[in-house]
Order: C-alpha cells, then structure tokens, then sequence
C-alpha cells in the first residue's frame, strides 16, 4: 500500500490522485471514518456534496456526516434523531426537578418565614398580671383603694 494514500482511496482500493476530495479530510491512519460515512451515504454521493461545498465548510460537514453515520450504525432506526430525542427528555426531566425543588424552597421559605413571625409574637412581654405578686401594679399604689 502506498503511504501517500487518503483513507477514502484506500478503502476504495484505488489510487489516490493529487486533487483527491477526501483526502484532505480522510488522513490515511483513520480507516474507520471513511468506512463509516461509505456505508451510510456512499463515496460518490459524498464526494459530490463535498464538491458542492465551499472548501471552508467542507471539513465541519465531514465532521456531521462521520457522527451522523457512527449513530446511524449504532442505532439503525433512530440514528442522531434519538440521542436528540433522549437529551430534549433529560432536558425536560432536569427542569420539572428543577421546578418542584424550586417549589419546596418557596414552601420552606414561606414556613420559616412563617414560623418566625409567629415565635417573634410570641415574646413574652411582661403584663401587669404576671408581675402582681411583686406588689407594684396592686390597686392600692393606684389610689383606687
């Protein structure tokens, strides 16, 4: 095998010319990147949609179709659309947890505060009848005997 070889020309098992589309974006130590992006979408159906591209966009597209491709062959049915099913669920599940926490602190909150204001009402403030025995609040220091 020839060193100089794109992963994509040596999957295809064909010489890899100098203006090779993949072989920017298919070096040739990653095999599997190109084996997997050929079994979903096709060499030739990539290499037309990377001549289509801009050269600048072309990489981050590469990137797309190889995760795009990796879920499609773990998860035939759903592929990427059910990793963004299961993460919009926990999404979902973090932010109703979220609310009822939310809704538990403003419950505690509402009870302390509650509780406060009942114990500060609750300060025992000496009146005249629980200081009568000491003979200061009688009736007589009043003149009404």
């Amino acid at each position: 095998m020839n060193p100089g070889r794109c992963a994509a020309c040596k999957y295809l098992r064909r010489k890899c010319p100098s203006d090779c589309v993949f072989s920017p974006y298919f070096p040739s130590n990653n095999l599997q990147r190109f084996a997997s992006i050929h079994k979903i979408y096709g060499a030739s159906n990539v290499a037309k949609l990377l001549q289509q591209l801009p050269v600048h966009h072309r990489a981050q597209a590469v990137d797309s179709l190889f995760f795009e491709a990796h879920c499609r062959i773990e998860a035939p049915v759903y592929g990427c659309v059910g990793l963004v099913f299961t993460v919009q669920q926990q999404i979902h599940d973090a932010a109703t947890q979220l609310a009822k926490t939310r809704a538990k602190v403003a419950v505690l909150k509402s009870t302390a505060h509650h509780s406060q204001i009942q114990s500060d009402s609750n300060v025992f403030l000496p009146g005249p009848q629980s200081v009568a025995h000491l003979g200061l609040f009688n009736q007589a220091s009043f003149g009404f005997i």
